[in-house]
């Protein structure tokens, strides 16, 4: 069942303003005051706080929109962790992605641990709805305890120069957390990841997609999803 489309009721700005200045900054890594400065350019006049705004209450509705990437038997899922600055304190951010590079799931939790690894299996689990052909990792010893009580039966392999592609998928946001300079709750940044990956998993390209006509078809595709998503079709 598809979600209800974005209402615009009450905003003053067009759709097409507002789908622009939230594509922006989720998906380059542009702090809110370059947004508004490269808005302002175009002869838009708005703040860097209505553009925060913009993103909290826009950027959750267009993610839920966003179609979601079909599940596969064959899918071998690439899990990863990387630590976090939120507040001054250290975090992780436990994610997972495809063979695509596609982000499947990820999640924010305090520690570094098997619980940890246990809790992003089983979210992984109930929101795929089925198991992949492999998992792999890098040699935390965490994950192979917490697949032999989640997926004892799936096939885990754990090594550091295989696990490129979930490494891979925390570069967007280390330079997005450099921009940023942090986060400061662990709610905020659940949200803003949540956000920022669905729109990065609709204008990358998958991995296999290597031509510059095929890479170059794949984001017009995605940008007449984005604006069919989110009302600016003018």
């Amino acid at each position: 069942m598809n979600s209800p489309a974005v209402s615009y009721k009450n905003h003053r700005f067009p759709p097409q303003i507002i789908a622009r200045a939230v594509w922006l900054y989720f998906r380059f890594p542009l702090s809110l005051r370059m947004v508004e400065e490269m808005l302002l350019e175009r002869g838009i006049v708005v703040s860097y706080e209505t553009i925060r705004r913009w993103g909290r209450k826009f950027g959750t509705a267009y993610a839920r929109q966003l179609r979601r990437k079909k599940p596969s038997r064959k899918d071998i899922w690439h899990l990863d962790e990387v630590v976090i600055s939120i507040g001054g304190r250290k975090h992780w951010l436990w994610r997972a992605v495809d063979q695509d590079g596609y982000v499947l799931d990820e999640i924010v939790q305090a520690r570094r641990d098997t619980q940890a690894a246990k809790r992003l299996l089983v979210r992984l689990l109930k929101k795929q709805g089925l198991t992949p052909k492999r998992i792999i990792t890098d040699k935390l010893r965490s994950y192979s305890a917490a697949k032999r009580d989640v997926m004892p039966a799936v096939e885990h392999r754990s090594h550091k120069g295989l696990n490129n592609r979930a490494e891979n998928s925390h570069v967007p946001l280390r330079k997005r957390e450099r921009v940023m300079q942090g986060f400061r709750s662990v709610a905020g940044l659940q949200r803003f990841i949540s956000i920022f990956s669905a729109i990065r998993n609709l204008f990358v390209p998958p991995h296999w997609k290597r031509s510059a006509l095929s890479t170059h078809i794949h984001r017009i595709r995605a940008m007449a999803q984005w604006k069919a998503v989110t009302g600016a079709t003018a």
